[in-house]
């Protein structure tokens, strides 16, 4: 597993300049880290907010990253398809794919990973699937490198 301090590392490598978030159980464990980084946190109160402010930080020429569980992705539809499609903006999602290993070896019944890949394909953003559990810090970097080199909406489903 991908300690936080490899994370944040790679993402000061990819260039973000603030993480946008509400913390889950996962991601929230990276926040001793993230408070010693350059990164700016942002703490919103749901996801629909994060996207839109968001927007706001791009239109005044800073790189954020959102990070949100799946569920609050589901609840930020209509924000992202305004970000994405309408304003045609660049956002970048981290999106915790809650249960997906669960899911993956047949010990859950969350639907989760199931309709988050749907969603994801149904708002047109480039995506790729990421696991830190399986993943080298070198992949790390190589994901989070390649989401900022798109030139549309795009996300990394993070397994948790």
């Amino acid at each position: 597993m991908l300690g936080s301090n490899v994370i944040v590392s790679a993402l000061e490598a990819a260039g973000f300049t603030h993480l946008v978030w509400i913390p889950d159980s996962h991601i929230g464990t990276w926040e001793p880290e993230l408070r010693k980084s350059r990164l700016t946190l942002v703490r919103v109160c749901r996801e629909g907010e994060a996207i839109g402010l968001a927007a706001g930080l791009m239109l005044g020429g800073a790189r954020p990253l959102v990070a949100i569980q799946c569920t609050g992705f589901f609840e930020a539809g209509d924000a992202v398809r305004n970000v994405a499609h309408d304003l045609k903006l660049p956002l970048r999602l981290l999106i915790g794919v809650r249960s997906e290993r669960a899911a993956r070896d047949g010990k859950s019944g969350d639907n989760c990973p199931h309709f988050a890949a749907k969603l994801v394909d149904a708002w047109e953003l480039i995506h790729s699937r990421f696991d830190p559990a399986e993943s080298t810090p070198q992949q790390l970097a190589d994901v989070f490198r390649k989401l900022t080199e798109v030139a549309t909406a795009s996300a990394i489903l993070w397994a948790e």
